[in-house]
Parts: C-alpha cells; sequence; structure tokens
C-alpha cells in the first residue's frame, strides 16, 4: 500500500503467497480471473489517448448492429439512422441533374477565347485556322489609308499664329476638319450648325444632289473623310463628305438649288414612269398568258365525236351515231 502523504502514485500489490486455505479448484480460478482483469483495467486506464479512440471505435462497431434494428424503442418509436444516397426514400438528397437550354432563344455558337488569336484587324480567329493573306492585306491597306489623315497638325505657343473658329473665333477648332476639309470650326459650332457642318455619305450626294463617282473620287475637287466600313473591315472605307462643300459644288454644277430640285423632280418622274411602264408591261404578259390558259382549257374541254360505222336508213340515206354522246347525223350512201 502507499502513504497519505506520499506522491507517488499507487501500484498492484504483488501476488501474496499462497496461504493454507482450504479452496476449492473453482475458486482458485475464479480468484485468477479477476485479478487479471483487475490488470487489464489499470493498463488502459494508464495507456494514450489513441489507445483508448481505437477501442471506443470498436465498442461502436459492435453497438452499430444492435442500434441499426428496426425493432421500436422504448417509446416505440424506430431508431435513428442514417439515410443513403443511393436510398429511395423521399427525403433522400438528390442530385441536380443539368440544365436544359431554352430551344427560343435560337442558335448559337459557342467559342473558346483562350484559343483565339487577335489580328490586330477588328476580329478575332481560332487558334490552328490559317489567316487569309489577302484579307489580312486589305485590312493594312484601308488602316493606312485611314493613318493619313490622323497626324496631329502643330500647335504653337503664341496664339496669333493658331487658327481660329470662322464662326466663333476661338482657337479649339476639330483638327480633323481643318486637315481633311480645310474647314476651321470648333466641336461646338459643329454640333450646333448641323446644316452646314454635318458629314453626308456617298450614297446620299449621289441621290440627293445628283453627283456622280468620279467627281466624289477626286480628292482635290471634293475632299472626303476615311472611316472604317461599318459591315465588314475589309470592304473599301467609308467616304464622308462636308455637307456645305457639297452644297457649294452642286449649286455650281447646276446652276442654283432651284436648278437642282428641278432636275431632281424630273429624273424621278422619269424614273416613276419607267416603273409605270415596267409593270404595265409585266400585267399585259400576265394577262396574255391568262388568256392563252383560258382559251387551252376550254379548246381541251372541247368534245370531239367519234362515230361508228355508217347504218342504212330510208331514201338512200344513212346516218353515223357518236358512241360517246349519242349525236347522229345523216350521210349519203355510196
Amino acid at each position: 500500500m502507499f502513504e497519505a502523504g506520499s506522491s507517488n502514485r499507487p501500484v498492484t500489490p504483488p501476488p501474496r503467497p499462497a496461504q493454507n486455505l482450504d479452496l476449492t479448484p473453482e475458486q482458485v480460478k475464479r480468484v485468477e480471473i479477476n485479478r487479471l482483469k483487475g490488470k487489464l483495467l489499470i493498463h488502459l486506464l494508464s495507456a494514450p489517448d489513441a489507445i483508448l479512440t481505437k477501442a471506443k471505435a470498436k465498442q461502436r462497431e459492435r453497438e452499430a448492429p444492435a442500434s441499426s434494428s428496426s425493432a421500436p424503442n422504448g417509446n416505440n418509436k424506430r431508431p435513428l439512422q442514417v439515410v443513403s444516397a443511393a436510398s429511395g426514400s423521399p427525403t433522400a438528397p438528390k442530385t441536380q441533374g443539368k440544365l436544359k437550354r431554352d430551344s427560343r432563344l435560337g442558335t448559337y455558337f459557342e467559342y473558346d477565347l483562350s484559343k483565339m488569336v487577335n489580328t490586330k484587324g477588328g476580329f478575332l480567329v481560332e487558334d490552328g485556322k490559317e489567316v487569309d493573306e489577302d484579307m489580312r492585306r486589305k485590312e493594312k491597306e484601308r488602316e493606312r489609308q485611314r493613318a493619313v489623315q490622323s497626324l496631329e497638325p502643330p500647335i504653337f505657343l503664341e496664339s496669333e499664329r493658331n487658327p481660329k473658329c470662322q464662326e466663333c473665333g476661338t482657337v479649339d477648332i476639330d483638327q480633323t476638319y481643318r486637315k481633311v476639309f480645310g474647314c476651321l470650326v470648333c466641336n461646338k459650332c459643329k454640333n450646333e450648325k448641323p446644316e452646314r457642318y454635318s458629314l453626308l455619305t456617298k450614297t446620299e450626294c449621289k441621290e440627293d444632289y445628283l453627283l456622280t463617282d468620279a467627281e466624289l473620287r477626286d480628292q482635290e475637287l471634293m475632299p472626303h473623310l476615311l472611316k472604317a466600313n461599318p459591315h465588314k473591315s475589309t470592304f473599301a472605307n467609308m467616304m464622308l463628305f462636308l455637307r456645305c462643300q457639297v452644297e457649294e459644288f452642286a449649286w455650281k454644277k447646276w446652276g442654283s438649288s432651284e436648278a437642282l430640285d428641278a432636275e431632281w423632280e424630273r429624273r424621278m418622274a422619269e424614273k416613276k414612269k419607267k416603273k409605270n411602264k415596267k409593270f404595265e408591261e409585266g400585267l399585259r404578259e400576265l394577262r396574255r398568258r391568262t388568256r392563252e390558259t383560258v382559251w387551252q382549257r376550254r379548246k381541251d374541254e372541247e368534245h370531239k365525236h367519234v362515230f361508228g360505222v355508217t347504218e342504212k336508213g330510208a331514201n338512200g340515206m344513212g346516218k353515223q351515231v357518236c358512241h360517246e354522246c349519242g349525236f347522229t347525223i345523216e350521210v349519203e350512201e355510196f
């Protein structure tokens, strides 16, 4: 045994020497079993936490079959258990399938942007596909033509040497208008007076002011600004003209604005006349085909008599009868 004030932990005393006790073999066996159980209990109490955890896990494994039984517990309820994912229970976890795409959104194309190459031409091409050299050449040519007009002119420190707006006199003029059209105007006046400084397309100049392609392509005669074609980058650059310059050139060409309006009305009337003439010709052709069709249908529907053998009749006259409709005619007998 140990003393009360001792710091040493208690230990199991060694087995006592056998005394002269009158014990039966069965009693000796029971005493020995109890002594071994005591040693095992002391060993478990002094073991590390890992051994205890392992022992508890084994204990739970032994108790699991008993707890998973379907027999009701003390409260007449079925025991709690974890529902597996493969269970058919309505409360079992369900895996969400892939969402289907709505067909009303139309067709679409998927592109992997990580596998695309930027050609610096306003479009992307997929990696592995060859770029059309002719298309690249056209792209560079269009870009070179636009780059010629993008050079900024110098600005002087002396305000007297810088050009001024012809409308309000400010030095903050639009350099693009100055360089391309030779027009000195600021952004404010340009936006406030679109009837003079707005830009017209080539199609508008041809249709409204009756100018030709040769006149519009002459840079000295009709200065124009080049812009990238909005439909496709490889198409010819879009040509923009200053409205006041176009009107001035058109007045000189046709004499006056009234003469231009008269020429425009004459061309519209001639165009309308040609359109009506073409419509009338088409209508006459349609009527002719309709007449021929009706006449041919009536001709096909006409009945043609098929007469048989001539039968003898009175007064030396014979008769023939149509096999299909029964029509009878008299003929002379020979």
